[in-house]
């Protein structure tokens, strides 16, 4: 049974009332008090302190104080006066005092639910001012980035433009220079047949002058014969001739444009040569969906230049489009054939690319496929003996896991 405090000290003015319960020597972290607008208590096993307040108090304005071995109440009165007396008449009816401890409980326990809900409002608008920050600072770094790119395309541009017009300002003087030189080699022509004509006159009258003679006169001739130098520099009876003519002729298809009916493109970008070019320049320049852009719209024109393969390749490489690269690499590799030394360096540089790539989608095994095939054409070549032994301990370290 828990022991009743009575001997508490109480008092009050027109507005307030206030209420000290001694603790007994009982540690002040182990008072549980309740209150409400009728009811007090202060609970501090072995002892309890229960009031029924005579009149209704403010119970939100209210404070309770623990310390200095007591618990002091201070309670704002909702409608001034006197009381003169604290315990209510009905604080001797046990079943309305246990009906106002747990109408009291019921309100403290929705008081703790309704901060807890305004907590958790409070916590969630903070988040969404927090979300709602960072969205704003991430369209900043956007926007931030879309002007850089935009400035950078623009700068792209301005350098196209000047590019072009340094081309049509060349192809000008070019095609002065072949105008001025076509009339001066029609001037030497004329003179030259007006010089033939000359002779042939004279010849028909010296001709005609030993016919008249009687003399016959033998004439005797001068033949010039010019040889076309071989594109190879093997000898003959070590060349595969066959295989050399038969690149010669696929080098000879490859530079055969197919012509566009575009009026809206210029002549250099009906030029295939102009744009790798310029798909070279947008590499270099880190630029690499531009310079896909250019390989590609130059393939459109002649799709049988294997180095606009081989290029396109390097940059789905470096834009991770793997299976693009080694499906770009296989063809300037297809294109690359027959096998001759003018293609050697051109071939290792598509059959590498593409065992990259196998490598980068972790299938090491073609890859090093590929890596001994270019090893094959390029034997000395150390970086790439280093990158194939790579490869092969990461298969090897495979095999043994």
């Amino acid at each position: 049974m828990p022991l009743i405090v009575k001997d508490y000290v109480w008092e009050e003015t027109e507005a307030q009332v206030f209420i000290t319960v001694p603790l007994k020597g009982v540690k002040a972290n182990k008072v549980d008090i309740l209150s409400s607008e009728e009811y007090l208590k202060a609970s501090y096993p072995p002892y309890i302190f229960e009031c029924l307040l005579v009149a209704p108090v403010d119970d939100v304005a209210g404070t309770a104080q623990v310390g200095n071995g007591a618990v002091l109440f201070r309670l704002n009165k909702k409608e001034p006066g006197l009381w003169g007396k604290l315990q209510s008449a009905d604080a001797e009816n046990k079943e309305l005092m246990r009906a106002k401890r747990e109408e009291a409980i019921d309100k403290t326990q929705q008081k703790l639910q309704e901060a807890l809900k305004e907590k958790d409002e409070r916590k969630r608008e903070h988040e969404k001012l927090a979300i709602q920050e960072m969205m704003k600072i991430e369209d900043t770094e956007r926007c931030r980035i879309e002007k850089r790119k935009q400035e950078e395309r623009d700068q792209a541009t301005a350098e196209l433009e000047a590019w072009k017009e340094t081309q049509r300002r060349l192809a000008e003087e070019e095609k002065g220079r072949l105008l001025k030189e076509k009339r001066e080699q029609e001037k030497a022509k004329q003179k030259e047949d007006k010089e033939r004509k000359r002779r042939k006159g004279a010849n028909i009258f010296m001709e005609a002058a030993d016919e008249m003679g009687g003399n016959q006169k033998r004439q005797s001739g001068k033949i010039e014969v010019s040889f076309t130098e071989r594109a190879f520099p093997t000898p003959v009876r070590e060349s595969t001739k066959p295989m050399e003519d038969e690149w010669l002729q696929k080098q000879a298809e490859a530079r055969q444009v197919a012509d566009l009916q575009d009026e809206d493109l210029t002549e250099e970008e009906r030029n295939p040569q102009f744009l790798r070019d310029k798909g070279n320049s947008f590499f270099a320049a880190g630029n690499y969906q531009a310079a896909v852009n250019a390989y590609t719209h130059a393939l459109r024109l002649n799709p049988k230049m294997h180095s606009l393969y081989s290029n396109r390749a390097a940059c789905h490489l470096k834009l991770r489009n793997l299976f693009k690269c080694i499906e770009d690499s296989s063809k300037a590799i297809d294109l690359l054939s027959p096998p001759v030394p003018q293609n050697a360096a051109s071939r290792v540089k598509a059959i590498v690319r593409r065992g990259t790539a196998f490598c980068q989608l972790e299938l090491y095994v073609e890859g090093l496929q590929d890596y001994e095939a270019a090893l094959k054409i390029e034997p000395n070549n150390e970086k790439l003996k280093q990158d194939a032994e790579k490869i092969r301990q990461i298969i090897q370290g495979s095999a043994e896991t």
